[in-house]
């Protein structure tokens, strides 16, 4: 289900001046990199690029969403990590993006860590955009 603009609590402005090879940077400055294509895409490889902004910004928010399921389910996920790799390459119409999760959860057992990424990516809202759009594997 989809918010409205009157449940917005917060909204992050970003800028980009000549796309994958310039410059991003937030409105209030606490965000302001060169963006370089990698050198499997043929860049420099210099800067960082849209796919590590958007694995940063995954892992981080998927990690919160784990946070707020172990809360519930009374689980001690103190020492997790959640990596996220996004993936770039071409499919039928240009490109698309691929993702895995991984999550180490060292407290709990593999069939409790499971179900806790299962149910964290429920409730994750990159997961709730993502989803039916581009592929999403935990592991």
């Amino acid at each position: 289900m989809s918010i409205q603009q009157s449940d917005v609590l917060y909204t992050a402005v970003a800028t980009a001046e000549n796309g994958r090879d310039g410059r991003v940077a937030t409105d209030d400055g606490k965000l302001d990199v060169v963006v370089n294509p990698p050198k499997e895409m043929g860049g420099s490889g210099a800067g960082t690029n849209p796919e590590q902004l958007f694995a940063a910004g995954y892992s981080a928010c998927f990690q919160g969403a784990l946070g707020v399921v172990a809360r519930q389910e009374k689980a001690d996920i103190s020492g997790s990590t959640v990596t996220a790799k996004v993936g770039i390459g071409k499919n039928d119409d240009g490109f698309g993006i691929i993702v895995e999760i991984t999550a180490e959860i060292p407290k709990v057992d593999a069939q409790t860590a499971r179900a806790l990424l299962e149910k964290a990516h429920q409730v994750c809202p990159y997961s709730k955009a993502t989803r039916g759009n581009i592929t999403v594997t935990l592991l």
